[in-house]
C-alpha cells in the first residue's frame, strides 16, 4: 500500500506532469481558454495514458530494446485514434473546439515518458495506477488554468458544457460579471504562460511552507568503533 500511496503522491503533486515535468506544455496552454475544453483534454489524455500505461506492460516482456519507443508509439496511436472517434462520434462539438490538439496527444510527452520510464518496468497493476494518477495530476491543472483564464477572459464558468455533456448541460454556465468584450491576454496563449508561472510559484511556496515545518532529522548517534589487535 506503501508503494501505491507513493505513486499517487508523484503523479499528484511531487512529480506532477504539469506542474514539475512541465510536459505537455503545448496543449495545456493553447486549449485551456474554457474549463469544458480543459476537462475534454484532461479526460482524453488520461484515457490513453491509462490504456496504453497497461498495454505497455502487458508487452514489456515481448518488445525487443531496439524497437521499444516505435511500438509503444504506435499503441499510443491506436488508442488516440479510438478516443478521436469517440469524440467526434458523440461529442463532435467538442471535437471541433479541441481541433489539431485532439491528435496530437500521441506526441504528448507525459505519455511516452510514463510508457518508457514507469509501463515498461512494472506490473500492470502498478502501470494502470501510474498512469490513472499522472492523467488525473495532469487534468487538474488543465481544470485549475481553464477556469482561471476563463473568468478573467469571459466572466464565465462552465462555458460550452453542452459540447462535452449533451444539451441539458446548457444551464451550467455561470456568469460572475457581464463583459462587452473578453480580456484577450487571459484568452489567448500567453495569458495561460503567465497563469502557469502562477501556478508553479503558488506550488513552489506550499512545498517551502511543508518543508519548514517539517521536523529536522535526529543527528546520528556516533558510532565508536574499538580495534582489537592480536598480540602473539
Amino acid at each position: 500500500m506503501s508503494n501505491y500511496r507513493d505513486i499517487a503522491w508523484q503523479g499528484l503533486w511531487k512529480n506532477n506532469p504539469g506542474l514539475v515535468q512541465l510536459l505537455g506544455l503545448c496543449p495545456l496552454l493553447a486549449v485551456t481558454a474554457t474549463l469544458t475544453n480543459a476537462i475534454g483534454l484532461g479526460l482524453a489524455t488520461l484515457v490513453v495514458l491509462v490504456g496504453s500505461n497497461i498495454l505497455v506492460s502487458l508487452v514489456r516482456d515481448y518488445v525487443p530494446k531496439e524497437i521499444r519507443i516505435p511500438v509503444f508509439v504506435m499503441i499510443i496511436a491506436a488508442l488516440v485514434t479510438c478516443v478521436q472517434l469517440l469524440i467526434n462520434a458523440y461529442a463532435y462539438g467538442l471535437y471541433l473546439s479541441l481541433g489539431i490538439f485532439l491528435p496530437l496527444i500521441v506526441t504528448n510527452c507525459v505519455i511516452i515518458g510514463r510508457a518508457e520510464a514507469f509501463a515498461s518496468r512494472n506490473t500492470v497493476s502498478k502501470a494502470a495506477f501510474d498512469g490513472l494518477m499522472m492523467g488525473l495530476g495532469f487534468t487538474l491543472v488543465l481544470m485549475m488554468l481553464g477556469a482561471c483564464r476563463e473568468i478573467l477572459g469571459q466572466g464565465t464558468l462552465f462555458d460550452g458544457a453542452n459540447l462535452l455533456l449533451g444539451e441539458w448541460a446548457a444551464d451550467l454556465t455561470i456568469h460572475f460579471w457581464q463583459v462587452d468584450t473578453n480580456f484577450l491576454l487571459a484568452m489567448l496563449p500567453p495569458g495561460a504562460f503567465i497563469a502557469m508561472g502562477f501556478l508553479i510559484a503558488a506550488k513552489n511556496i506550499i512545498d517551502d511552507k511543508i518543508a519548514a515545518h517539517r521536523p529536522a532529522p535526529e543527528p546520528e548517534q556516533a558510532v565508536t568503533r574499538v580495534r582489537i589487535t592480536k598480540v602473539s
